[in-house]
């Protein structure tokens, strides 16, 4: 089931690197984020899921498949 999640995008360098939504209760890693969502600083509400059966290299928290995003500011 989809989910929004509003939050601030952020570039996260720990080991390979990976892009991240950072909410007020979570950092999600994003996974499946377009070009246009990943630039650092921008505010947004995406919709997505959470996959609970993926592990990732980054591991800087549960993994959120995009779906869909809108620029919040």
């Amino acid at each position: 089931m989809s989910q929004q999640f509003i939050g601030t995008v952020q570039r996260r360098g720990l080991g390979i690197g990976a892009w991240a939504l950072v909410t007020e209760a979570e950092v999600y890693e994003l996974k499946n984020a377009p070009e246009e969502l990943r630039q650092a600083h921008m505010q947004v509400k995406v919709t997505g899921k959470i996959n609970k059966n993926i592990m990732t290299l980054a591991m800087i928290g549960p993994v959120l498949e995009v779906e869909s995003f809108e620029v919040v500011s």
